[in-house]
C-alpha cells in the first residue's frame, strides 16, 4: 500500500467524452486552483474526479470501465478517493450508486458547487472565464450555451444537460480576452446547439452578434463553429462568416440522415428538400466553405432502400468531412418506444460502407489541393513530422497537414504558409514557404 503524503493532496481530473466535457473539466480545474488546490489533468493524484460521458452505448461502457479501474486502484491504496461527475452520473446516479458503491460520491452535470465543497473548495462566482485549459495553449474551446431544447428522438442529452441556457455575450467576450492573453489564437465555439444561441436571453437568434463581438478580440485569429443545428439556421451567420476574415470557412452541422421519413421520426424538424436547400445556401453564400457533418445509421425503420438513399446522397453532396455512428437505442428517449429493428452487425456494416465512401471523397478532394498553398496552424510534432491544420480542419476530428521535420523547424502554435506536395485520404503533405 502506498504511503500517504503529508503534503497537499493532488486532485486528478479525468475527462471522457466530447469537447463540452473538456470545457467543464477545465472550469472545475480553474475553480480548484483558485481555492489553492493542487490539480492535474489525467496524471497521478491522491483524489480522482472522473468526468463521464453517457451519450451512446460505447461511451457509457468506457465511462463505467474507467470508474471500475479507479475503484480497483482505490482498493489497492493507489488513490484515496474517487468521485464521479458528468453525463453518465447525471443520468444513472441511482443505478451507479447501487452497482458501484465504492465510489465516494456521485454528482450531476450541474452540481459543480456541491462537488467543489466535497473537494474542500469554494465555488467562486466571480471567476468568469477563468479555467485551466487542457488543450495546447494556441487553441481553446468556448462553450456558449449549456443544455438543449431540441426534441430529437434518439438523443438523451436533454436528460443529462437540461434545457438550453445561453451565456451572455459580454461574459463570452471577457472569457475570450483572458484566453487571448494566455496565447490562444484559435477559438472553437461549442454547444449542444449553436444556432439556438440567444433565444432564451435575447429573444432572438444572436449567434451572428456573438461572432462579430468575438472577432474584435485582439490575438484571436481563427474562430470555428461546431455543432450547428440544421432547423432554424440563422442565415445572417453565413454573411458574417463570408465577410469576417477571422471566422474559418467551416461549419460543423450534424445532419444525421437524409430520408424524409427517418428525419421525421428523428424529430429533426426538417426533410430532404429543406436539408439540400440549406446546403445549397451554405455553398452559395460561402463558395469555399468546408462542411462537416455526422450521420446515424441503423435507426429504427432504416431499410436497405433508405440506407441506399443515404449513400447516394453522400456521393452527391461530397462533404468535406464526415463522421458516422451506429444508432444506439437509448432508454427514456422517444425513439426507445420504436423497435430497434436493425441488427448490430448490419449497423456496423453500414457504418463501414459510409466511411469507405467518405474516404474516397476525401482522397479526391485532397488530390485537388496538391500544388496549392494554405495557411496552417501547427499543433504538435509527431515522429518526423510537424502536424498542422488548415482553416478547414478542426483538431482531433479532421484532416492534418504534415511537414517533414528533417530540414524544417516550425514553432508549435504558430501559423505558416504551406504548399501541398502530396496527399492521402486524410493527410496532406507539404513544405513551408
Amino acid at each position: 500500500m502506498r504511503t500517504k503524503s503529508t503534503g497537499k493532496k493532488k486532485i486528478n481530473i479525468v475527462t471522457l467524452g466530447c469537447s463540452k466535457n473538456i470545457y467543464d473539466s477545465e472550469v472545475l480545474m480553474g475553480q480548484l486552483e483558485a481555492s489553492g488546490k493542487r490539480v492535474v489533468h489525467e496524471e497521478r493524484g491522491d483524489i480522482v474526479v472522473i468526468n463521464t460521458c453517457g451519450f451512446i452505448e460505447n461511451a457509457k461502457e468506457e465511462s463505467i470501465n474507467t470508474i471500475l479501474d479507479f475503484v480497483e486502484a482505490k482498493k489497492r491504496g493507489e488513490v484515496e478517493k474517487v468521485f464521479v461527475t458528468g453525463c453518465l452520473s447525471e443520468r444513472y446516479k441511482p443505478d451507479l450508486m447501487k452497482e458501484i458503491p465504492d465510489v465516494d460520491q456521485y454528482f450531476g452535470t450541474r452540481d459543480l458547487p456541491i462537488l467543489l465543497k466535497h473537494l474542500g473548495a469554494d465555488y467562486k462566482h466571480e471567476l468568469i472565464g477563468e479555467r485551466l485549459t487542457t488543450t495546447p495553449k494556441h487553441y481553446a474551446y468556448l462553450k456558449i450555451s449549456e443544455g438543449c431544447d431540441r426534441p430529437c428522438s434518439f438523443c438523451a442529452i436533454p436528460l443529462m444537460r437540461g434545457k438550453h441556457i445561453s451565456v451572455p455575450i459580454e461574459n463570452l467576450v471577457l472569457e475570450t480576452q483572458k484566453l487571448a492573453k494566455k496565447g490562444t489564437k484559435e477559438l472553437i465555439l461549442i454547444a449542444q446547439d449553436l444556432t439556438y444561441y440567444g433565444l432564451d436571453i435575447y429573444k432572438r437568434r444572436a449567434l451572428g452578434d456573438l461572432l462579430k463581438a468575438l472577432t474584435k478580440v485582439d490575438g484571436i485569429e481563427w474562430i470555428r463553429l461546431h455543432y450547428a443545428f440544421p432547423s432554424g439556421f440563422p442565415e445572417d451567420v453565413l454573411d458574417t462568416i463570408r465577410t469576417e476574415p477571422k471566422i474559418c470557412n467551416y461549419i460543423d452541422i450534424p445532419l444525421q440522415h437524409i430520408n424524409s421519413e427517418i428525419l421525421k421520426s428523428m424529430k429533426r424538424g426538417t426533410n430532404r428538400e429543406k436539408t439540400n436547400a440549406l446546403l445549397d445556401k451554405f455553398r452559395e453564400k460561402i463558395p469555399n466553405v468546408a462542411i462537416r457533418t455526422t450521420l446515424i445509421v441503423g435507426y429504427p425503420g432504416e431499410t436497405e432502400e433508405k440506407f441506399l438513399e443515404l449513400k447516394d446522397w453522400i456521393k452527391e453532396q461530397k462533404f468535406d468531412r464526415l463522421g458516422c455512428f451506429a444508432y444506439s437505442h437509448e432508454e427514456n428517449t422517444s425513439a426507445y418506444d420504436l423497435k430497434d429493428d436493425v441488427t448490430q452487425s448490419v449497423k456496423e456494416r453500414r457504418v463501414s460502407e459510409i466511411m469507405e465512401i467518405q474516404a474516397q471523397i476525401s482522397w479526391e478532394k485532397n488530390q485537388e489541393k496538391i500544388g496549392k498553398i494554405f495557411r496552417c496552424i501547427f499543433d504538435r510534432k509527431e515522429g518526423n513530422y510537424f502536424v498542422g491544420r488548415t482553416e478547414f480542419d478542426s483538431p482531433d476530428v479532421d484532416n492534418t497537414v504534415l511537414v517533414s521535420a528533417e530540414n524544417t523547424y516550425i514553432s508549435i502554435g504558430e501559423f505558416a504558409n504551406v504548399k501541398i506536395i502530396s496527399a492521402e485520404e486524410f493527410d496532406l503533405y507539404g513544405v513551408v514557404l
